[in-house]
């Protein structure tokens, strides 16, 4: 048997207007993480996977617990793909120093 690891994305816009929808909101996000996903973006959520079986098993459960309104889209792709994922930064306006000075040394 062969291994091809895959990612499974998870992209969402559910609606949140009332109680009832941020309940099925909660308890959908809930589902993702309780199921191994981690959080990407708000609303985007990805999951390693052994091969593309694993990978169908994982949308199947997915699409079982999918809220009754809003959109979730699922992608998979291999874990080479995932892996030539291009992260842009914008620059951070913060006012906490994260660097070592403000490190005393005693």
């Amino acid at each position: 048997m062969t291994y091809r690891f895959m990612r499974v994305i998870v992209f969402f816009d559910l609606p949140t207007t009332t109680l009832e929808d941020r309940r099925e909101y909660n308890r959908f996000r809930k589902y993702l993480i309780k199921s191994g996903f981690i959080m990407m973006q708000e609303s985007v959520y990805s999951k390693l996977a052994q091969n593309s079986g694993v990978a169908d098993a994982v949308i199947n459960n997915v699409r079982k617990n999918k809220p009754t309104e809003g959109l979730v889209q699922l992608l998979s792709v291999t874990e080479k793909q995932f892996q030539k994922m291009e992260y842009i930064i914008g620059n951070s306006k913060s006012k906490v120093l994260d660097s070592d000075d403000r490190l005393i040394i005693i």
